[in-house]
C-alpha cells in the first residue's frame, strides 16, 4: 500500500482569514461550511487545510508554495497579489525574464510567483 497526499495543512492565527486569502490567490472557493470564527478552513480544489493554532510563526518556512498565473504575467500576478494583501519579501527577478518573486501571506507565509507559462516558452 501507498500513501497519499490528502491535505497541505497551514497552522494560522486564523484560519478562515487565511483561508479566504488564499481563496482570493487560487480563485477557488472555501468549502461551503466554511465561516469566520472556525477553527479550520478548507479549499478542497487545492487540498490546502487552514488550522488555527495558538502558536505565532516564528521561522521561515521549511515547505512553500510555488504559484504560477495562468492568465497573466508575473508582474500582472505580484500587483494583484499585493493587492490582496500580500508583502514582497525578497525579489529574485532578474533582467533577463528568469526567476521569481517571494511574496508572503497576510501571516507571514513565504511563497513564490513564477513566471507564466506563456512566458517561459519566450
Amino acid at each position: 500500500m501507498t500513501s497519499k497526499i490528502h491535505h497541505i495543512t497551514v497552522d494560522c492565527a486564523d484560519a478562515f482569514t487565511l483561508g479566504t486569502f488564499w481563496s482570493q490567490v487560487l480563485d477557488l472557493p472555501l468549502h461551503d461550511d466554511d465561516k469566520p470564527g472556525d477553527p479550520e478552513a478548507l479549499i478542497e480544489g487545492a487540498g490546502l487545510l487552514f488550522v488555527t493554532v495558538p502558536d505565532a510563526k516564528t521561522v521561515k518556512n521549511r515547505v512553500h508554495l510555488d504559484v504560477q498565473p495562468q492568465d497573466r504575467t508575473r508582474e500582472e500576478e505580484v500587483e494583484r497579489l499585493l493587492a490582496l494583501g500580500a508583502t514582497l519579501v525578497d525579489d529574485q527577478r532578474r533582467e533577463d525574464g528568469r526567476g521569481w518573486a517571494v511574496l508572503a501571506d497576510p501571516e507571514g507565509n513565504e511563497f513564490c510567483v513564477e513566471r507564466s507559462a506563456a512566458e517561459r516558452g519566450r
